[in-house]
């Protein structure tokens, strides 16, 4: 389960990275994936930096830290 869950935190940094700040709905829209799984590689990205979540107008909005943006790719070895 660990391995599937950084495959799909790959999919999502690389969804970030071609889309940019986005909604936490165009995540789970846009990665087919089940909801579930998309949100525990998120709590993984976010507690190992790679993201930031923050709340505005009552959404969830997430986009690459980019000051972890570099060391990324060598992370999740995308």
């Amino acid at each position: 389960m660990v391995t599937l869950i950084g495959i799909v935190a790959g999919e999502i940094w690389n969804f970030l990275d071609d889309h940019g700040e986005t909604s936490l709905d165009s995540i789970t829209n846009g990665i087919d994936k089940p909801e579930k799984l998309i949100l525990m590689s998120l709590g993984w990205l976010a507690r190992e930096n790679h993201i930031i979540v923050a709340r505005k107008n009552g959404n969830y909005r997430i986009k690459l830290n980019e000051k972890r943006k570099n060391t990324a790719k060598k992370d999740l070895a995308i």
